[in-house]
């Protein structure tokens, strides 16, 4: 351990073994380091660890943000060699990684052990997933504070915990019931629901998991969640009652230059910046992306893209495909081989409809990228005009912080639960389908398209409102004197003086 740790003190950091989970938590590493004097480890499994190396910038491996190798052998969990993160895995195998995740607290333990000793007093504190509830035990038995993390908006954490940890719709048997923690007004559906917490009912592996994980982190110290007070003022003001705990609203947490005006993205500069931020190869070169976003007006072209684990059903993609080429609106679809078939296989012509390619092609309509794009330059470009997206936070967060529009197709976790904020709360959203298994016809996904496209009426007031919610996130995160300060950045602040 270094010297800064020793004089100023140290934070441990325990990201869920996912993509979605693992950025946030380093974006978050990096926000620390920012603002703070304090030295932070980001502890992970081997293979998540090599992602984070091969994403992490040589500023960040020079300074003070540490990675630690937590053992981990997937095998002895009932899961495929080399399986440590939910990347392409199996939703039935899905449950049995986070089950597995309960193996690294007597790891975790001894790398706690080993800073105390090293440094005289044990860390500030420990900030782990939301769903590393365990992690609550290990920090309090060996003196330290522990902080959950919810790389999730508050809205959809909110939904997320009260379901689990209460399952109100096993007690009865209406369509629409009321969440605990939830006012009588914000009434959930059972189709708000993926299956997965519709068939719940205690006994099953992800119930065992959750519920207890979830009742864990509910006696930690305290929150941070990737959000901003001024989009989410109801979702905050719900989690703190139910949590009766400080939550600290601390993100956007995306690249710093996001929320900034910058000038236009040069290919040359931008290419490798972009492979190492996502560790993936992109399906389209950054320049060929460029010139169709640069061949179409403002505001004009929508992005499609269903997050690094979703696909939709063959069907689903068929119908996607007529509604987009019937709409006449130019687009960037991110395709990869539907339902049923290797996500990461070749890409079969029959899955679209006959000549579709080239058609969009010829026109240049539509631009196919192949398993991977570079999200965060299309949306930050001033032809993107909307994103239909199966509604991650992540995602979201991405859209939002660029004024862009959202057309919502959830596909699991809390991604429901976010259209349904981003609807009926924030009016950004507006949404087509739920899920894989559910008919969508063209004709409804050109309908969607025109709405939000528009540049009048309930199109056109979503974008203003998307804008809106852009200036607000780069005013959160402003720096300066007390009273120019951010949200986001009074919050850190708060939480700092929290854990001292």
């Amino acid at each position: 351990m270094d010297s800064q740790s020793q004089s100023h003190g140290h934070i441990v950091m325990l990201p869920f073994m996912a993509h979605g989970h693992l950025i946030p938590f380093l974006a978050l590493a990096r926000r620390i380091r920012h603002q703070t004097p304090f030295v932070v480890t980001l502890a992970a499994t081997p293979l998540n660890l090599q992602y984070l190396r091969s994403i992490i910038s040589p500023y960040d491996a020079d300074s003070r943000i540490h990675l630690h190798e937590l053992p981990f052998r997937s095998s002895e969990h009932g899961l495929p060699p080399d399986t440590e993160n939910t990347e392409n895995l199996p939703i039935n195998q899905i449950v049995a990684l986070c089950h597995s995740s309960v193996s690294l607290a007597a790891p975790v333990e001894r790398l706690i052990s080993d800073i105390t000793t090293e440094e005289g007093r044990p860390p500030l504190c420990v900030i782990s997933d939301v769903v590393f509830g365990w992690s609550t035990d290990v920090a309090r038995r060996l003196g330290t504070k522990s902080i959950a993390f919810t790389t999730c908006g508050a809205y959809g954490t909110m939904a997320y915990v009260s379901l689990w940890l209460h399952l109100p719709h096993r007690s009865t048997d209406a369509e629409e019931f009321s969440v605990p923690g939830f006012p009588e007004r914000c009434r959930f559906h059972r189709s708000d629901l993926h299956r997965i917490i519709r068939e719940a009912d205690t006994t099953d592996q992800w119930s065992k998991f959750f519920q207890v994980q979830l009742k864990l982190s509910l006696a930690s110290d305290g929150w941070l969640c990737n959000s901003v007070e001024e989009i989410e003022p109801l979702g905050l003001d719900l989690l703190r009652k139910y949590l009766k705990l400080p939550v600290w609203a601390v993100g956007p947490l995306v690249p710093s230059d996001l929320l900034q005006k910058s000038s236009p993205i040069s290919p040359d500069s931008t290419l490798r910046s972009i492979q190492k931020r996502t560790g993936k190869a992109l399906g389209v070169s950054l320049e060929k992306c460029l010139d169709f976003l640069n061949s179409h007006g403002p505001n004009s072209v929508l992005y499609i893209s269903f997050g690094s684990q979703n696909t939709i059903g063959p069907g689903q993609m068929m119908q996607l495909a007529i509604g987009l080429e019937s709409s006449g609106k130019p687009f960037i679809w991110v395709v990869r081989p539907p339902l049923g078939f290797d996500i990461k296989g070749e890409f079969r012509p029959e899955w679209l409809p006959p000549g579709f390619e080239d058609r969009m092609t010829r026109s240049k309509q539509g631009l196919l990228v192949w398993n991977w794009a570079p999200q965060l330059e299309i949306l930050s470009h001033g032809s993107t005009g909307a994103f239909l997206s199966h509604c991650g936070w992540n995602s979201i967060v991405e859209s939002l912080s660029q004024g862009v529009p959202i057309v919502g197709w959830p596909m699991g976790a809390e991604q429901a639960y976010n259209v349904k904020m981003m609807v009926q709360q924030m009016g950004v959203c507006v949404e087509l389908t739920r899920g894989f298994e559910s008919q969508i016809d063209a004709e409804a996904v050109k309908r969607v398209i025109e709405l939000v496209m528009e540049e009048e009426g309930k199109g056109g007031e979503m974008k203003r409102r998307a804008y809106a919610a852009m200036r607000q996130m780069r005013e959160a995160v402003k720096e300066g004197s007390d009273d120019d300060r951010g949200s986001s950045v009074k919050a850190m602040d708060d939480f700092m003086r929290t854990i001292l």
